[in-house]
């Protein structure tokens, strides 16, 4: 009797993937809506190719590779005349607030924080991006938080394995930062908060969610504990989730939020949902506080399962 086939091993699967990316990559242009459903599935780390998918999945890489050197000269240039116009500053209380969050983001990761000059130039890399970006969007200015999601993306184009583009990473990150808030900025501008477009109806959309998937859990969490989404979910939005797991994890979960093409949000709530139903057993024998607590520190997780779960929530 023949033996059933063996199914793929976890590092067969990302060898797959990663060689699929590769191919995917090497197209003189790029499909992107191939890259966007393989990058959703998390781009693998050994490819050392994140910088360039998530440049594209951003839009700040045009898909014809041909005018790639062309297009990065060109943005890399106009950062150096942003940073000759609004870097020289005088004080104020908007560059003070910068400078404390700067100095606060990701303090348990080297690369972010400690006496190392390499730690100092990335935070004055941080420092400047933010700093032209509140100068240059007076509608929004700075918001505090900005810093942890420009995070990600200078932490993943700094460490492009090709030096030439981890050189620019300040001015990179800072187009690909401007884009990234452009489909966020609702949730960051204040006039908007109480409109159906701000944070509140954001939050609205996650709780009319968690109702279509499970009435059971929206029903206790909201009315019978009165946990309200904006007691927990609040952070989780606004800050695409960077501060409730740890950086790789974030890494991989943003790899799924860039590869919407509609943005991020829609993702995003997706797999807030989902972060609920995963822990709906302690939350549905929880009470305010108890749940409260669960979901303000949000339990070590599985990554790719809950992917999974929010992938099926559509």
């Amino acid at each position: 009797m023949a033996s059933s086939p063996r199914s793929p091993q976890p590092a067969e699967l990302e060898i797959s993937r990663q060689s699929r990316i590769l191919a995917a990559l090497s197209k003189k242009v790029i499909d992107l809506d191939e890259l966007r459903m393989l990058a959703a599935q998390g781009v693998p780390d050994g490819a050392g190719v994140r910088s360039t998918v998530w440049k594209l999945l951003l839009g700040y890489l045009p898909k014809d590779r041909a005018l790639w050197e062309q297009e990065l000269a060109k943005k890399r240039s106009q950062y150096e005349a942003f940073k000759d116009e609004f870097l020289p500053n005088t004080h104020s209380e908007m560059i003070e607030q910068v400078d404390r969050d700067v100095k606060r983001t990701h303090p348990d990761i080297h690369f972010f924080c400690g006496d190392s000059s390499f730690a100092k130039s990335n935070q004055d890399s941080l420092r400047n991006i933010l700093i032209i970006f509140a100068k240059l969007n007076a509608g929004i200015r700075y918001v505090q938080g900005m810093n942890e999601i420009l995070a990600p993306l200078f932490f993943v184009f700094r460490n492009d394995p090709d030096y030439k583009n981890a050189n620019f990473a300040e001015a990179d990150s800072f187009f690909c930062f401007v884009e990234l808030l452009s489909g966020l900025r609702d949730n960051f501008c204040q006039k908007l908060d109480n409109s159906a477009v701000g944070i509140r109806g954001t939050l609205f959309k996650l709780s009319q969610l968690l109702k279509k998937y499970d009435g059971e859990l929206q029903h206790h969490l909201e009315i019978t504990t009165e946990v309200n989404p904006q007691f927990y979910a609040f952070r989780w939005i606004t800050l695409l989730l960077t501060q409730e797991f740890n950086f790789a994890d974030i890494i991989h979960i943003w790899d799924t939020l860039l590869s919407d093409p509609d943005g991020p949000q829609e993702t995003l709530l997706r797999i807030c949902c989902a972060m609920l139903i995963l822990v709906r057993k302690r939350l549905l024998a929880g009470d305010f506080s108890s749940n409260l607590k669960l979901l303000q520190s949000y339990p070590p997780t599985n990554i790719g399962h809950l992917l999974y779960v929010a992938n099926k929530l559509q």
